[in-house]
């Protein structure tokens, strides 16, 4: 994709030059073409989209996503002292003028401004292909902004969406200086475009690129999110019931970061790293894992918690066993500090290159547990631990390891066990701290690793301001109307 881009000479999308910040942009044009002049053809507005694709590569939006939103997780530990300002957010000591939020922030009103580009020059109808390209575009720009409110704004729950979420951006002017809309604004913008996106889309592209069931299954994340359980099932089951996708089998599960993604039938989006785009030892599976063989990898300073580790031990046989690999030397486990060096390989080996990967964003097992979630708290609940085996079973773990109704194994509720299971299957995709505070959970770390100022008793209320990032110091530098978070 990348390639193709560069093939044709031109990166319509971006090709811009953004100074100061993303709310106040002085755009210089790319090889002295005008927005009027690069954006004409269907082709010109099929190389912009790709180069809107291609934003999502950059190490200030995928790397940042990952570890922004993982990290302040229980998944993880962090084993010592690092130069990465994102380990800030992980020990919820982050400041305002950190490099990670600063960054992130700006690629993505990067991203979302060359989308508004393209929608703003396509009027609906005017063929199925333009209709597509403006379904692609209003979808990344509804994953801008909700990958946003994610990390700026507070829980839906929290307040029915009351509380300040992010600017909405919904056109190309670049001297405004946006106030903070809502988290619930942020939200049904979101929705909107997606659901515009789902009736505007009508070509089953691979997982490298928006679909209209891509749109539908992150329709159904938002829906869970915001606790409009209904929807969650509606949309999951539209993905689900579509056939596009069928849940990988157990042994390409395990081989699943080895895989270019569109050959993995479970992958519904991804973000597409080519050989061409890789980033090294500054990529996020550098972060996690490094080779034991030859210790020469990555940094590999941020491992597996050893309370994960427990839950994926009480059945030896689970798959997704499959993407830790303890590091031992003469049969000894090694440690870093007080804690277990139990690398997470789950960001490597694509294409037999280390730290190559192309995150997934959006896949099938997800589908089956947002419906299971709402379907809990609908009450539903032999629908739900349906929707939890059938996960399971894939992982192997059947008969007695199976959940029943009468046997939810000490779990206590249905939503816990649900819970549970989102923690197993989706670690590392950047779900488990907003699956706690969104379900006004605790964060509890009793476990070693560098947490804070209490390493083996590390606790977090949902209430918490630091839930959540400070908007970055720039932007509230720059745009006096940002209200920077308590």
């Amino acid at each position: 994709m990348k390639k193709l881009v560069k093939n044709k000479s031109i990166l319509y999308s971006i090709a811009f030059v953004f100074v100061l910040s993303a709310c106040n942009k002085d755009l210089q044009p790319y090889d002295s073409k005008s927005n009027d002049v690069a954006l004409v053809t269907p082709d010109d507005i099929q190389i912009a989209t790709y180069g809107n694709y291609s934003m999502l590569v950059a190490e200030a939006y995928t790397r940042h996503l990952l570890t922004l939103n993982e990290w302040p997780g229980d998944n993880v530990v962090q084993s010592g002292a690092d130069g990465d300002q994102a380990s800030l957010g992980a020990s919820y000591r982050h400041i305002p003028g950190m490099y990670p939020t600063t960054d992130f922030w700006a690629q993505s009103y990067r991203l979302i401004y060359a989308t508004n580009l393209i929608i703003e020059r396509i009027r609906d109808g005017e063929s199925a292909q333009l209709d597509q390209l403006k379904g692609e575009n209003l979808f990344l720009r509804a994953m801008a902004h909700f990958n946003l409110v994610r990390l700026f704004g507070r829980p839906y729950p929290q307040g029915k969406g009351s509380n300040l979420g992010i600017p909405i951006k919904r056109d190309t002017e670049t001297e405004d200086l946006p106030t903070r809309n809502t988290v619930k604004e942020v939200y049904e913008f979101v929705i909107n475009d997606l659901l515009t996106a789902v009736n505007l889309m009508s070509e089953s592209k691979n997982s490298n690129f928006a679909s209209k069931e891509v749109a539908e299954a992150l329709l159904s994340r938002v829906y869970l999110y915001m606790e409009d359980n209904e929807n969650a099932i509606l949309y999951a089951n539209k993905v689900l019931e579509s056939n596009r996708y069928q849940l990988a089998t157990t042994d390409v599960y395990i081989k699943s970061p080895t895989l270019v993604p569109e050959s993995n039938p479970e992958t519904i989006f991804n973000i597409r790293h080519t050989i061409s785009d890789n980033k090294d030892k500054n990529a996020v599976g550098s972060l996690y894992y490094n080779d034991p063989a030859t210790l020469s990898t990555g940094w590999g300073e941020y491992y597996a918690s050893q309370a994960l580790m427990d839950l994926l031990n009480e059945n030896p046989q689970d798959a997704r066993l499959s993407f830790i690999t303890p590091h031992y030397i003469d049969g000894q486990l090694q440690y870093r500090g007080t804690s277990p060096q139990y690398f997470i390989n789950k960001y490597n080996w694509q294409e037999g290159i280390a730290n190559l990967s192309s995150p997934v964003y959006l896949r099938l097992a997800e589908m089956y547990l947002n419906r299971a979630e709402a379907n809990a708290k609908l009450g539903n609940m032999q629908a739900a631990i349906d929707d939890v085996n059938i996960i399971r079973q894939r992982a192997r773990l059947t008969g007695s390891a199976a959940y029943s109704l009468t046997n939810l194994k000490g779990r206590g509720t249905v939503l816990a066990v649900v819970l549970e299971e989102r923690r197993l299957e989706l670690a590392y995709e950047g779900q488990r701290a907003s699956d706690l505070y969104r379900n006004n959970l605790p964060l509890v770390r009793a476990y070693p690793g560098l947490h804070g100022t209490d390493n083996f008793n590390f606790r977090v209320e949902p209430t918490s301001p630091r839930i959540i990032y400070y908007i970055p110091e720039r932007e509230i530098n720059v745009n006096p109307n940002l209200i920077q978070n308590p």
